[in-house]
């Protein structure tokens, strides 16, 4: 059985929350194939596939949105940029079909899953396989949120959405009118390579959980003043920055250490808006304190959702940038009830399914 991934390489979370199907489905089947189609680095596909043998090719088939930083949009950039792409893409296409033809055992069943690249409709056109999306937006909704010259993109994006089989669509979902059969999920997350107390030994963590937090704003990073967070010393912070660590009360993770790994450590996480950390901070019971992002039409729904299911403090990124993060007081309880956990699992059986009925 051969699974092709078609991931996003927008933004890490595209990559973290295939990797947690891709896990699941390899647990049940454990003869799959995988092969991960994206131009997202090799290290943090090792890093984060981790236990997952897989074939890398590095392939960009998204844009998404050219931003300087985690919290910033360039449209004018990102217009340029997807004009770029689009030229490349009917070579890529060819020689990538080619490639997996070659790759494909005779008569093996294979199923393409995308996370959600538009032109994945046009590989696996091309290819004759079927095509399953898996997300909670896709870059249709951004672009016509964007307007301007990417109202245009917005059209040829949804039309390919249209070409799929299946959307297999995650919580905090933006409109999605992509007239295929949608399987909802819950939250779908990755789950924790170690025991608690293994990881806190391995990295000498003598904090209390109630006042430890992950300090993580994605691949993009945020720049920010290690002495913020000596402005809370009662305060342990584990982060993914090496420059954070230069803060006296601060924790750099190791490479090999994924975001999850550390979360049962922490009570909080002050993060950005992002799908793959808000469902991993809330499937290990973590509140999130984040920075909120205008501009980008996820970026709304996700801090909406979060203060309907996750115990939660929106900041200003002003307040953010000037340490006003009011640890010392209790964060905002959901609105609603906790989502389900289950969604990664429910997934890799969509794509079992979808495997059982490929020829």
């Amino acid at each position: 059985m051969l699974v092709v991934a078609c991931i996003s390489s927008h933004g890490f979370g595209h990559g973290a929350r295939v990797a947690a199907v891709l896990q699941a489905l390899a647990a049940r089947q454990p003869a799959c194939r995988f092969v991960l189609s994206t131009a997202l680095p090799a290290a943090f596909l090792r890093r984060t596939f981790v236990g997952l043998n897989y074939e890398h090719r590095s392939c960009q088939w998204d844009v998404g949105v050219v931003q300087a930083d985690a919290l910033g949009s360039d449209p004018e950039a990102t217009v340029q940029a997807l004009e770029r792409l689009e030229q490349q893409l009917p070579q890529q296409i060819e020689a990538e079909a080619r490639w997996l033809e070659h790759w494909r055992q005779a008569h093996e069943p294979v199923v393409i899953v995308a996370d959600v690249p538009p032109a994945a409709a046009r590989l696996a056109e091309r290819l004759g396989w079927p095509l399953l999306w898996h997300g909670n937006f896709g870059w249709d909704s951004i672009y016509a949120d964007l307007g301007g010259p990417l109202q245009e993109w917005a059209q040829s994006s949804l039309a390919d959405y249209r070409r799929g089989q299946t959307l297999l669509r995650c919580p905090f979902a933006l409109p999605m009118p992509w007239d295929v059969p949608v399987q909802p999920l819950g939250l779908g997350a990755s789950e924790p390579r170690f025991q608690p107390e293994c990881i806190a030994e391995r990295l000498n963590w003598r904090g209390l959980r109630q006042r430890s937090a992950l300090l993580c704003f994605g691949g993009l990073g945020l720049p920010l003043d290690p002495a913020l967070l000596q402005s809370w010393p009662d305060w342990q912070f584990l982060v993914v920055n090496e420059a954070l660590a230069q803060a006296a009360n601060a924790t750099w993770l190791a490479e090999d250490l994924r975001p999850v790994d550390v979360m049962p450590l922490c009570s909080v996480v002050i993060t950005k808006p992002g799908y793959s950390t808000f469902a991993e901070a809330l499937s290990q019971d973590c509140g999130l304190v984040v920075v909120e992002r205008s501009g980008f039409a996820e970026a709304e729904v996700l801090q909406k959702g979060l203060q309907q299911h996750g115990f939660h403090r929106l900041l200003t990124r002003r307040a953010f940038e000037q340490g006003q993060w009011l640890l010392d007081q209790p964060l905002a309880p959901p609105q609603g009830l906790p989502l389900p956990t289950d969604g990664a699992a429910s997934a890799s059986e969509w794509v079992f399914a979808a495997l059982s009925q490929s020829r």
